[in-house]
């Protein structure tokens, strides 16, 4: 597949344009032969509607909540999709304005309030949104729809109802955590999330959530704060979007990405500002990149790792090697926010324009980054990286990366791996998306330690993040890449303008696909449900 792939006809368009709910699942066409040991369901979270009151919603991550199920049943395929109920929705459709501000949409004003009534409303607490648009994913056995902010949504993972809007605040000191968990075999979820510090300075607090409880109680109840990491500015914290986790160690990358306090209490009290407008980058900084122990949790504050600015949303995998922590990551390359160029109506616009808007985006590309463990040693002495670090007069470690991906305008996004087998070990493929000046149009396997890539890519086909299930009994070294790749696909000029994508993980070659009769918005991100076994079905009745 060619790296330049246009797309004059602009169907990309379509991925944005609101859609109904569906009152029940639908059948799919199955092209192709499911394997018949992959069964279960595949949910995915993103926006579906664009729009409420006449008013458009501005930001790609202010459309409302839309749930997406795909079941595999006896190599048949089912499609259902509802909106969550989140109150910025119910309250939205009720009284048919923006009610709480998204993203990058203000609320729109009560028009029964004046400015006095609204001034005296900001006392009482800023309202803070559950549009829970991003990821899906468990604690203990419940399934939560996820957003940034400190809501998280209960829903029903069969019949996609919501069932309760949860206030982590209740159980964590955070301002809110990442839509982006780590999990350990045990079902022990571990996060991120900015808080407030010591003597009123703004730091991270990395969390852990137990698994299920033996009897049944909410292990929400038994979460903790494992480590306080520090900000590199008091009142200034820096945006997460993920985190990195070996066997042993945390690691957090500070990005020059700065949420500016000040900025977000005064735009709540008057103007009709957005949370977009409490960003603002930090020209000096570059990147730091931060460690913690796992256990006994512990800020090791004696390694001080510095690189130049990039953005950070998601890391790929981090492991422990010889005395070093390999830290894989989709960086994109500069101080200014990869955010700015997400508003749904520079993704709308016209392929010319576009490709002319990201050109003056950050350069996207996928990192090696190496940190030694011990300060003495100043160079990486792995055999098979060219990644740096370099100890400076100051006492701060120097990093310099090995580029694993990089091609103009065209990011390796969304990362995927064979998690249960691979995460925070050392590992051989990523399964990305590959973003064509941010319009997805491939699905990309990399070899991380070869550089070697596979592309699918079909005309005017927009995929969505792969995501990789594994062959049961495939557990041996060489077996990393055994199983298939998932992706939602949409073909919009088409007789069933979506499809269920199902790729080998191996070569990236087409296995089946599943066609159903309805658009299907941009997905972010999701996860694949095994099926439960009938020893599961006694469990829980």
């Amino acid at each position: 597949a060619s790296l330049h792939v246009e797309h004059p006809a602009a169907g990309y368009r379509k991925i944005f344009d609101s859609v109904e709910e569906l009152n029940e699942a639908i059948p799919a066409e199955v092209i192709g032969t499911i394997p018949s040991w992959l069964g279960g369901s595949v949910l995915r979270m993103g926006p579906g509607l664009f729009e409420v009151g006449g008013e458009p919603l501005n930001h790609l991550f202010d459309g409302q909540a839309l749930i997406h199920k795909f079941d595999l049943k006896d190599g048949g395929v089912t499609y259902h999709r509802r909106f969550l109920r989140s109150d910025a929705y119910v309250r939205a459709m009720t009284e048919n304005r923006v009610v709480i501000t998204e993203f990058g949409t203000a609320a729109f004003p009560d028009p029964c309030k004046n400015v006095f009534s609204r001034f005296f409303t900001y006392f009482k607490g800023i309202e803070v949104t559950d549009n829970c648009s991003v990821n899906i994913y468990t604690i203990g056995e419940d399934f939560y729809a996820v957003t940034e902010s400190n809501y998280i949504t209960k829903v029903d993972p069969d019949s996609l109802e919501t069932l309760k809007k949860v206030d982590l605040c209740k159980y964590l000191s955070v301002n809110g955590v990442t839509a982006h968990p780590h999990t350990d075999t045990d079902g022990t979820v571990y996060n991120i999330g900015n808080c407030f510090g010591k003597n009123m300075s703004l730091a991270y607090n990395i969390v852990k959530i137990p698994p299920a409880q033996k009897d049944k109680s909410e292990p929400l109840e038994k979460s903790k704060v494992l480590v306080q990491l520090p900000s590199s500015e008091r009142l200034k914290p820096s945006y997460i979007h993920s985190f990195g986790m070996t066997d042993n160690y945390f690691v957090f990358v500070e990005q020059p990405v700065k949420i500016n306090l000040f900025k977000f209490l005064s735009a709540w009290a008057f103007t009709g500002a957005t949370y977009m407008d409490c960003f603002e980058s930090n020209y000096s900084m570059g990147t730091w990149f931060h460690l913690a122990t796992k256990d006994p949790p512990d800020y090791l504050n004696s390694h001080r790792f510095r690189t130049s600015a990039f953005n950070i949303f998601h890391h790929i995998n981090t492991y422990e090697d010889q005395g070093f922590i390999v830290v894989d990551l989709c960086t994109w390359k500069g101080h200014e926010f990869v955010y700015n160029y997400l508003y749904l109506a520079n993704l709308r616009q016209e392929w010319e324009e576009v490709k002319k808007a990201a050109v003056n985006a950050p350069q996207p590309e996928v990192r090696r980054y190496v940190l030694p463990l011990d300060q003495g040693k100043n160079l990486v002495s792995l055999s098979y990286t060219t990644a740096t670090a370099v100890l400076h007069p100051d006492g701060t470690v120097w990093l310099e990366p090995e580029v694993l991906f990089s091609g103009p305008r065209l990011a390796f996004e969304f990362p995927q791996i064979n998690y249960s087998q691979r995460s925070g070990k050392k590992y051989s493929f990523a399964y990305g998306l590959g973003l064509n000046h941010f319009i997805p149009d491939r699905i990309v396997k990399l070899n991380v330690q070869s550089k070697e890539t596979l592309t699918w890519q079909e005309d005017e086909c927009y995929p969505s993040e792969p995501m990789f299930v594994a062959k049961p009994g495939a557990t041996e070294e060489e077996e990393e890449d055994e199983g298939v790749l998932l992706s939602v696909v949409v073909k919009p000029g088409a007789q069933r303008p979506a499809f269920l994508l199902i790729l080998d993980a191996v070569d990236l070659k087409e296995i089946a696909r599943a066609e159903v009769d309805a658009i299907v918005p941009v997905t972010l991100h999701g996860m694949y449900r095994h099926p439960r076994t009938e020893q599961n079905n006694q469990d829980t009745s």
